[in-house]
């Protein structure tokens, strides 16, 4: 597992570069939530972004055939940024209301209810790493984070 980390005017990001199994969700939630700790984060903000990984990664797990894929968390002033690069062209379904009973499609529904913005984006990849065209799927939290001290 790779770990970038960087802080660039006024923007922290950590990236980790994984191959993603069932067991490990966990890890990564934990992971997070320690990063959020260290900016400060409310404790709703820290369950939020406990969520929202989990419900990436697991989306990862059952819709993308390849497990390998990114975790970046990024700050920008108060504002939370956390996205998965997987490497699957296929985009995300957030549908209208799931019905309760049904088995899947409930996650990301109900993550974009709870966060400020979610979407996703075709990511291309360097020439002979990955596939030429991937995605990332990212939530974003604003003003949710306190000031960065000076």
């Amino acid at each position: 597992m790779a770990v970038v980390q960087a802080s660039v005017a006024g923007r922290d990001v950590r990236v980790w570069a994984l191959t993603i199994r069932p067991r490990e969700i966990g890890h990564w939630r934990e992971a997070v939530a320690d990063l959020l700790r260290d900016w400060r984060a409310r404790e709703e903000v820290i369950a939020l972004g406990e969520h929202g990984v989990s419900e990436l990664l697991a989306n990862v797990l059952r819709h993308v055939d390849d497990p390998r894929c990114s975790l970046r968390v990024s700050r920008t002033r108060r504002d939370l940024l956390v996205e998965v690069l997987d490497r699957s062209c296929r985009p995300p379904r957030v549908g209208l209301r799931p019905h309760w009973s049904a088995e899947c499609g409930r996650g990301l529904w109900l993550l974009r209810e709870m966060v400020d913005d979610l979407g996703y984006m075709p990511t291309p990849y360097p020439a002979g790493e990955w596939p030429s065209l991937g995605k990332t799927v990212w939530f974003l939290c604003r003003s949710v984070l306190p000031e960065e001290p000076n």
